[in-house]
């Protein structure tokens, strides 16, 4: 099944949590990068039909974080299927909150095997 144009959703609402002060991304009380960058993610994994056994795994991720969202209020991310190679996938990424845009991306995906990527990380382990 092709993936092309396929499109994803992910919400959250700004907490104490996943604010820059509390993820060490920085000082002050507003929607940390790495959690943007998390929420960009899950919006793309949204957007992906895949076969039993098979997941995806983000191995690329070029995000500008354009504007400030304090606690309380809900952002968005947004993701579409923008191309495909074999098992290689593009999309296109963008997050807003109840004010406005705050964010893009492009990021990229790899579908995988479940049980092949997990051996391949526990024989990393030493497992």
């Amino acid at each position: 099944m092709t993936q092309l144009n396929r499109k994803g959703r992910a919400e959250t609402t700004v907490t104490a949590a996943n604010t820059a002060a509390a993820l060490g991304s920085g000082s002050l009380p507003v929607f940390a990068t790495p959690a943007l960058a998390a929420l960009m993610e899950q919006a793309a994994v949204d957007a992906l039909a895949l076969a039993e056994g098979e997941t995806s795994v983000g191995v690329r991720l070029d995000i500008a974080h354009t504007a400030p969202t304090p606690v309380g209020l809900k952002v968005w991310a947004e993701a579409e299927v923008t191309g495909g190679e074999g098992r290689h996938l593009t999309f296109r990424v963008s997050a807003a909150d109840e004010r406005g845009p705050v964010g893009t991306a492009r990021h990229e995906r790899v579908v995988v095997r479940a049980a092949d990527f997990l051996a391949k990380a526990r024989a990393r382990a030493g497992a």
